[in-house]
This record gives structure tokens, C-alpha cells and sequence, in this order.
């Protein structure tokens, strides 16, 4: 087992910082699941893995660094009270410039790292492969955004754009989510297109808000005044995909 010098040690926790991980165009990752899944979806962008006795991975390239280290080490450099095992950095993926088909999320000035994570989680399991970002949401790499993705900020594609030009300049539907909305069980929904979804305080701008095509909400039975963005992009898609499989 190797200790880590105090020049990498400052360089790891430096990377906490979105200034640091813009500057050296790259993020970090924790957790013994998270990092065999990066080895497993994202080898290519692997840089460096610190390790604890008792972490068990494949042979890896030998372009990637990777140290043993005390659990007091991984303490140091980790951003978490509890440190699990192995500690990853790798390079930000590339973004592509087009957006894809299929259904798109795409988010209006979303600001909590939970919900941003969550929402990625939610994309990873109904299939949607990309997520766009206005330039004021919340970095997709802030690691608590990481840690609540659970693996998802490996295999979707994030894009941060100015969201006004980027959805004027979109052919096909826009869904926003608003309240007086149309009903999502009463619309019909395609997947393909973009669902919008808004500040988990204000909504979506009024300026984004014009752009809105096809206009839903979730209707309420309760006495509650609102939903959990994420929480609400959960129902939603799967509104999508429940549409998409009965007219398949």
C-alpha cells in the first residue's frame, strides 16, 4: 500500500469544486458499485482510482493510475461521512451537439443536486438517453449530483445549452410541465419530443414557457400544492412510456 502525496491529495479534493473539475475537465465518482460500473460503461474516461483493502476489479488499462489506500486517506479525499471502498476520477464525456430522438428531458433552471441525480436515475431506467440543461441548472457533476444518480451519469448524455435558442430552434413537440396544464391521462403522449420541467420553485420561465407546444400537468387527489420536480418527471415519464407500450 502507497500513501498518497499531499500534491495529489490537494489535487482529489480540489475537485469538489465546480471551478476545479471545469478547469481540469473532469469529475470525481465514490463508492464500490459506481466504480465498477464506471470500469464496466466508461474505461475509456477512467484516470484514477484510489482503493481501499478489499476492493476487488478487473485488470484496467495501464494509462490508469490506481493506488491502494488506508481508509483514513480515502476520508481525505472523499466528499462523503462514509466512505465506501474506492474513489474514481475520470474525464467529462464529451457532450454530443444535436439532440437526439426519441423522448428528451430537458430542465429550466433545476438547482437541487438530489433532484438533478434523481432525475438522471429516472431517465436510466425508462431508456431516455439524453437531458439538456439550461447554462443556470445545477452542474452534472457537483458530486452529490453523482452520488444520487447511482451510476446513471455514466450512460446519459448531458448537454448544457441556452435553452431558449436550443428549444426555438426544435421542429418537433415540447411538453411542459405547468400547473392548468392538460391532464398527462386524458393526453395523448408520444415518446418523441421534449419534456420540460421547471425550477423546483418557480416553474419554468416565462420566457421558456412561450415555447411549450403541448402544455400537461399531473392531476392532483390530495390536498398537496405541488410535487417534487423529480418526483414529478418520475410520473410523467413513465406516463410516456405506458403511452408508448399501448401503441406499439
Amino acid at each position: 500500500m502507497s500513501e498518497l502525496s499531499k500534491n495529489k491529495i490537494k489535487w482529489l479534493r480540489s475537485l469538489h469544486s465546480k471551478k476545479s473539475r471545469d478547469s481540469e475537465n473532469a469529475y470525481i465518482l465514490e463508492g464500490e458499485k459506481m466504480v465498477l460500473e464506471a470500469i464496466q460503461f466508461k474505461p475509456e474516461d477512467l484516470i484514477f482510482i484510489a482503493y481501499t483493502k478489499g476492493f476487488i476489479f478487473p485488470t484496467l488499462s495501464n494509462s490508469i493510475e490506481t493506488i491502494e489506500v488506508s481508509e483514513k486517506e480515502l476520508t481525505q479525499i472523499s466528499t462523503l461521512k462514509t466512505p465506501n471502498k474506492a474513489f474514481a476520477v475520470l474525464k467529462k464525456s464529451t457532450n454530443e451537439s444535436e439532440i437526439k430522438n426519441g423522448l428528451i428531458i430537458a430542465l429550466d433552471n433545476v438547482q437541487d443536486p438530489g433532484n438533478l441525480g434523481t432525475i438522471l436515475r429516472i431517465a436510466d431506467w425508462f431508456g431516455i438517453d439524453s437531458i439538456i440543461c439550461s447554462s443556470d441548472t445545477v452542474d452534472c457533476y457537483n458530486p452529490k449530483v453523482v452520488q444520487a444518480s447511482m451510476g446513471a451519469i455514466l450512460r446519459i448524455d448531458v448537454q448544457y445549452v441556452d435553452l431558449f435558442q436550443t428549444l426555438s430552434k426544435y421542429k418537433g413537440k415540447i411538453y411542459g410541465a405547468v400547473l392548468g396544464g392538460k391532464n398527462m391521462y386524458t393526453s395523448e403522449l408520444q415518446f418523441e419530443g421534449i419534456l420540460l420541467m421547471g425550477n423546483e420553485g418557480k416553474g419554468i420561465s416565462p420566457e421558456i414557457q412561450q415555447l411549450i407546444t403541448e402544455p400537461i400537468s399531473i392531476p392532483g387527489f390530495g390536498h398537496a400544492e405541488s410535487l417534487n420536480v423529480s418526483i414529478a418527471t418520475g410520473i410523467l415519464v413513465a406516463e410516456f412510456c405506458r403511452f408508448k407500450s399501448l401503441t406499439n
